[in-house]
């Protein structure tokens, strides 16, 4: 009945039934959770706000392929990120910008001053070139005051590690700033579906050529089916049968709490690099600017079990994600199988670059 098996219902799952669906193949989903749209999964709670399931999503991107493609499927509210971070007892704006060197160092800088000041800060500090690890990559850019005030701690919170452990690529997603723009991306288009992520990948798998089956491990079920290509979206490690070893993987704890007032803080994100125990709070209200007179918050935890949600780039996993890929490699030549996405690839993903790589992959 099926000519393609798609593994997950999350991003690269719904893309790829979309896209193949509407080349004619019929499609069947299968997702092991119980519900669609994986970490960008969200609902409505009781007092009326939107709560991002596995934590804040916020989708950007500067390709107007992908962004055309979302907009088939949902209505965007146009929000721009916005961050703050809680250090020596303040709300400093992050990513590092002209404004958080005048707080930090209570100083008036003008936006042309700013690569200067980094300049120096980078001088009198001290770290490795070419860039061995996370913590020369931050220090070889902004300095070690200011490493110490918003990446160390932080680091240490949600990787466990020390951040000289940590590969130098983990520090590539770190935005900072010489002018004054505070928005957390600055990519062209930014925002979050009006009517939610689950809606949005509803109505990806709405086609007459997509089935989907819930709660159902394909593992358990993959001798039933006899497709002509599979699209495997899940755990890398786990279709090989850990042959090489275990991938790690960066699980968190999320403390849903509802706030008896209209608002809790003044941005969606407050990082806390150096103080509690959770790395981060966000107030959910302000995704879609939704109105009610209490609040949600989420407080996250990191751990090192549970449900995946980051690959820990460290040497040792690198290397055995190696030998996996090569496996991966040999499967795809046979025209039988696709892996895509972050679990599948070991690699890290934002959302417009899942859809990306599926359109690219599917499409070619």
């Amino acid at each position: 009945m099926f000519e393609i098996l798609v593994v997950g219902a999350g991003l690269a799952g719904a893309t790829s039934a979309r896209i193949l669906a509407e080349k004619g193949y019929k499609v069947l989903v299968i997702e092991k959770h119980k519900h669609i749209a994986g970490h960008c999964h969200d609902y409505k709670d009781e007092n009326g706000i939107t709560v991002h399931t596995y934590g804040p999503h916020i989708f950007h991107t500067k390709n107007k392929q992908v962004w055309n493609f979302v907009n088939r499927f949902t209505e965007f509210h146009y929000y721009q990120h916005r961050v703050l971070s809680y250090a020596e007892g303040r709300l400093i704006p992050f990513p590092i910008n002209r404004d958080t060197l005048s707080q930090v160092f209570g100083i008036e800088i003008a936006t042309y001053e700013v690569e200067e000041f980094l300049e120096k800060e980078v001088k009198k500090s001290k770290y490795n070139n070419p860039p061995k690890n996370f913590r020369d990559v931050v220090v070889s850019q902004v300095g070690e005051r200011l490493y110490e005030m918003f990446f160390k701690n932080y680091t240490i919170k949600q990787w466990e590690r020390d951040p000289e452990e940590l590969a130098p690529d983990v520090a590539k997603r770190i935005p900072i700033r010489t002018n004054r723009d505070d928005r957390y991306f600055s990519d062209k288009y930014q925002g979050i579906p009006k009517s939610g992520y689950t809606k949005m990948v509803e109505n990806m798998l709405n086609h007459p050529n997509i089935s989907l089956m819930l709660g159902v491990d394909y593992f358990e079920v993959k001798d039933l089916f006899k497709p002509k290509l599979t699209v495997y979206t899940g755990e890398l490690d786990r279709f090989f049968d850990y042959m090489y070893g275990k991938l790690e993987y960066r699980s968190l704890r999320l403390e849903l709490k509802t706030i008896d007032r209209e608002y809790y803080q003044p941005v969606a994100v407050v990082n806390y690099p150096n103080d509690y125990d959770w790395t981060r709070i966000t107030e959910y209200k302000h995704f879609l600017d939704e109105k009610s007179e209490k609040t949600t918050v989420c407080f996250e935890y990191p751990l090192s079990e549970g449900e995946p949600y980051y690959i820990v780039m460290t040497q040792e996993n690198m290397e055995k994600r190696e030998k996996y890929m090569r496996k991966v490699g040999k499967l795809e030549s046979t025209g039988e199988y696709i892996f895509i996405g972050r679990l599948a690839e070991y690699k890290y993903y934002n959302m417009d670059q899942v859809i990306d790589v599926t359109l690219k992959k599917l499409t070619s």
